[in-house]
């Protein structure tokens, strides 16, 4: 059915063209990301050539191919629709990324990754908005309006962390790798529901009280699709949990999970609200109860399904990134000298690179702050720098929602808009390429081996009983000034490490009260 749908995406991409130019298309375009595959695996070695990488340069090859054979009409087979990303692609990577997440370490850094994922993006999108917004004019760049320059806000402040996190090793370095993979999703989400926002403002009327209304939709998206997405993920688990489908079929369950996902994703997108929000958190809740009302096989199927489709997803998008690079059509359409065109990407670059600096590094200082008495929580300044360079590399969503701002079915029909689309391609290619390139270097020279080794070790080794937050707020076996001992010894550490305190009493309800009904093993704490 997934599949039925993006061949049908994929036809209405390509125009009028008729049934067999479609089909050569299709079957052409499915070869070449097959062709992605064998050489990725072939690169498997070179970790600094990763699949992102792999996928634009063979894009960019193909591309080339396709100009020489039409004689420089065309340089891609499929027309890129917005709207196609985001019903067919997007769900598939942001679910897989929450029924992936590794949940011990995503929430007992959950403080840390909504600071860089939610306040981050803010301050980010601050910046490079009111940065365009000064800069374009000055380099001879005019014709965005106001929605516009918020738009450029959102969409490069939308990051693509998946280089960094190919390099980094989750049991080496646990706490840099979940900042980097939760910051990662949650500021994609972030970044979307902030654009969607921002559709719905009147730019003729823009004062204070636009703004709050802006900061009031993001919270009512934010909240009402995180609920939606959680509401999903205890259905389906209640669903498998209660009527036990493995008896019969393990297909089944299977396409139940798959189905509810995807279903979660269309009523979010139907009401208004955020689908990656709520298609990530169903996928989080689905992972942590429905995942164990299933049997052994379905448990395998369902992670190789849902990895398979992200994967593809993702290398469809930065293939057609390649191919799009040398779209002539576009080029002619922007009618933009060199100097302005080089100009814009400049200013994009270092407004990237500066609102990305203006909110790691302070708020990793009030992170630290925070759990200034947590050794363990305590993010170095070379993490920081990671971190930052994590985040400077534009992707998917970036592409994605550019398209969706400046083209109409994938055309852009006027040269400002054209000229805002490959600044943006320009962008996403020279980040992932560049800084992709150079980040296994960076890490192996700030993070050598050995030193990983030793961070994760003192990671484990590091603790005491002040650490402990076992203790009840009250006990009713104590005494009652040992009883008071406690308390305050408990709320002292709320306040010191609130994360992993909230962590602890969470869990002990969830085994008291949700895996008795949803589903799942109950583990000790």
């Amino acid at each position: 059915m997934e599949l039925w749908g993006i061949s049908m995406g994929f036809m209405d991409m390509i125009g009028d063209e008729d049934h067999d130019s479609r089909v050569l298309s299709i079957s052409v375009f499915v070869a070449v990301l097959c062709l992605c595959i064998v050489i990725g695996h072939l690169l498997e070695e070179h970790r600094w050539l990763n699949e992102s990488i792999t996928a634009i340069l063979i894009g960019c090859t193909t591309g080339v191919i396709i100009l020489f054979l039409s004689k420089g009409k065309k340089s891609h087979i499929l027309r890129f629709n917005e709207e196609v990303f985001f019903i067919y692609l997007l769900p598939p990577i942001i679910f897989n990324a929450g029924f992936q997440v590794k949940k011990k370490e995503f929430f007992r850094n959950f403080l840390t990754i909504m600071l860089f994922g939610v306040i981050g993006v803010f301050i980010s999108f601050s910046i490079i908005s009111a940065g365009t917004w000064w800069f374009f004019p000055k380099i001879g760049f005019h014709g965005l309006g106001l929605k516009d320059y918020l738009a450029l806000g959102t969409i490069f402040s939308s990051t693509d962390t998946i280089c960094t996190l190919q390099v980094l090793h989750q049991d080496e370095t646990p706490l840099l790798y979940s900042l980097v993979f939760g910051e990662g999703v949650v500021n994609d989400a972030t970044s979307v529901v902030l654009f969607n926002a921002i559709q719905k403002i009147d730019a003729s009327k823009i004062d204070s009280h636009e703004a709050l209304s802006v900061f009031k939709d993001f919270l009512y998206l934010f909240s009402a699709s995180t609920i939606l997405g959680i509401s999903a993920g205890l259905l389906t688990a209640y669903a498998l949990r209660a009527l036990y489908f493995g008896r019969h079929s393990t297909d089944r369950e299977i396409a139940l999970m798959v189905l509810m996902a995807y279903l979660s994703y269309m009523l979010a997108e139907l009401s208004q609200l955020s689908g990656i929000l709520t298609v990530f958190f169903c996928g989080i809740v689905m992972s942590h109860y429905a995942w164990y009302n299933v049997t052994e096989k379905s448990r395998i199927t369902t992670r190789h399904i849902f990895a398979t489709l992200s994967f593809i997803a993702e290398t469809f998008i930065f293939l057609y990134v390649g191919m799009d690079a040398l779209d002539l059509e576009k080029w002619k359409m922007t009618k933009t000298n060199m100097s302005t065109s080089f100009g814009i990407f400049c200013s994009v670059m270092f407004l990237t690179l500066l609102g990305r600096a203006a909110f790691v590094f302070p708020l990793s200082a009030l992170s630290n702050y925070m759990s200034s008495n947590a050794e363990r929580s305590f993010i170095t300044i070379k993490h920081q720098i990671v971190i930052w360079w994590a985040g400077l590399m534009r992707g998917a969503v970036s592409i994605a929602l550019a398209f969706k701002q400046f083209t109409s079915s994938g055309v852009a029909w006027n040269p400002v808009n054209a000229t805002m689309i490959t600044s943006t391609v320009v962008v996403v290619l020279f980040s992932t390429l560049v800084f992709g390139i150079l980040t296994k270097p960076l890490i192996d020279h700030l993070l050598p081996p050995h030193a990983q080794e030793h961070h994760h070790n003192r990671h484990e080794m590091v603790s005491s009983p002040r650490d402990d937050p076992n203790l009840p707020l009250l006990s009713r076996d104590d005494s009652w000034p040992t009883g008071i001992l406690k308390a305050k010894h408990s709320l002292t550490m709320l306040l010191e490490r609130p994360a992993h305190t909230i962590h602890h009493y969470w869990r002990k309800f969830d085994d008291a009260h949700m895996r008795p009904i949803f589903g799942g093993p109950l583990l000790p704490l």
